[in-house]
């Protein structure tokens, strides 16, 4: 942890955020009182395929059925555009 004031950060800002990019973390003062701590955000490691697919596979199963008698009471089925409607508009 380092401690520098506002003019030290705004005149060296590059140098700053490329140590805080390395893990270092900075109290800024102003007046000699803190205002403010520069620190790095935590990294989220990015998930392989293999982990993409083990999360997937553990994903509950969805019944096509079930899921649009859910949306038709939830929505109504009015305005509903169907499969077999061909990409048609209704008639105003």
């Amino acid at each position: 942890m380092k401690v520098i004031t506002q003019r030290e950060f705004r005149n060296n800002s590059a140098a700053v955020m490329d140590a805080v990019e390395a893990g270092e973390t900075y109290y800024v003062t102003r007046n000699g009182v803190e205002v403010a701590e520069v620190r790095p955000t935590p990294r989220r490691r990015r998930l392989t395929g293999e982990e993409l697919v083990q999360r997937h596979r553990r994903l509950p199963t969805v019944e096509a059925a079930q899921m649009r008698r859910e949306a038709d009471e939830f929505f109504g089925t009015e305005d509903r555009v169907d499969s077999d409607d061909k990409g048609e508009l209704p008639d105003d």
